[in-house]
């Protein structure tokens, strides 16, 4: 189907001609700094001059606001906006919890910029209900006793619900950073394979996290809890804002451990990795005397984990993305020839 022309008055032909949308670059000095921007512009089919589009100036403002921001690394008007829905709390006890004048917040979201030192502060408070509550406390004099109560509430449901390792936090954070999209059974899989070959290359677990052997194979408890509460697609929900950005804290060899899990075994669907791990000895163990539909709250050890894991690296090796595919495709084969120790 063509794609459907558009209109609108050019002042260079002084008359309707149809218009292309087109990316530009443009550059900006902010505080004696020089940016480039990308705005979006509207192009004549006829003479090749731009157009002045309704709607589009106010749209191009909004997105140099937002790179601005994305480029000096200061929270965004749409994550102070989820701050207070997270905490149910307004703007100006929001402001008296930060430490900050009791209109600030107000400023910000009206448009005002941030300095970087009340920026991080937002940011850590929107990551971390533990810090979130600890300034509540502190400030709660400031607030006034019901905005404090709702807030401390929220915050302390909040912080119930993410009880999971900050280093367990930190690798989901950067699964979904890389992936954009993974189901929960996908995720489950994802973690487990991470630990596997983290363990084998560094020697020592990458979260403290027990694995379960459940029906559709290794799962970790918590992290099923944390996202039992969630929407579908856990993006969509307010509170994964305090996964956003987590990821920045892991270091390199971390982060290269994670890539190559999401290169190799996320390619595929949860359903192929639960079928691959079926077949590892790691969950086979802990399942002996269990029927296959039969619930287990059976522990797969860290030390089962871990030597499954060291045997797949003499066999396989686990150090680069195409070894790893190696170690996958002898569970794609028809015959599913499977490792065994």
């Amino acid at each position: 189907m063509a794609k459907e022309r558009m209109f609108d008055f050019c002042t260079s032909c002084r008359k309707d001609t149809s218009y292309k949308m087109q990316k530009k670059t443009v550059q900006k000095v902010i505080r004696d700094k020089t940016y480039d921007f990308k705005i979006t512009v509207a192009v004549c089919d006829e003479c090749g001059e731009e157009m002045d589009i309704p709607g589009l100036l106010d749209a191009n403002i909004k997105s140099i606001d937002e790179q601005y921001r994305q480029i000096e690394g200061l929270v965004s008007i749409d994550d102070i906006q989820k701050i207070m829905d997270i905490y149910n709390i307004g703007k100006a006890p929001l402001s008296m919890a930060l430490g900050f004048g009791e209109i600030t917040i107000t400023r910000y979201l009206a448009g005002q910029m941030p300095s970087k030192e009340y920026s991080d502060i937002i940011k850590k408070a929107l990551s971390s209900p533990n810090y979130m509550m600890k300034l509540l406390n502190e400030n709660m004099e400031k607030m006034g006793e019901t905005a404090y109560k709702k807030a401390i509430k929220a915050a302390e449901e909040i912080a119930g619900l993410f009880c999971v390792s900050d280093k367990m936090l930190l690798t989901i954070s950067y699964i979904f950073e890389q992936m954009k999209e993974v189901t929960p059974l996908a995720l489950q899989k994802i973690l487990y394979f991470i630990q596997g070959i983290y363990m084998v290359i560094f020697g020592k677990p990458l979260y403290k996290e027990d694995c379960m052997a459940w029906i559709h194979g290794p799962v970790y408890e918590e992290v099923y809890d944390l996202f039992r509460d969630f929407k579908y697609n856990p993006i969509e929900d307010n509170r994964f804002a305090i996964f956003k950005d987590r990821f920045e804290e892991l270091s390199e060899q971390e982060k290269k451990i994670i890539d190559l899990v999401i290169n190799t075994f996320g390619k595929y669907s949860g359903k192929v990795l639960e079928d691959i791990t079926h077949e590892e000895l790691p969950w086979k163990n802990a399942r002996v005397g269990y029927e296959p539909s039969e619930p287990s709250r059976e522990i797969i050890s860290k030390d089962e984990i871990k030597n499954y894991f060291i045997h797949v690296a003499d066999t396989y090796g686990v150090d680069t993305e195409e070894k790893l595919n190696r170690y996958i495709q002898s569970y794609m084969s028809v015959s599913y020839t499977h490792l065994t120790l």
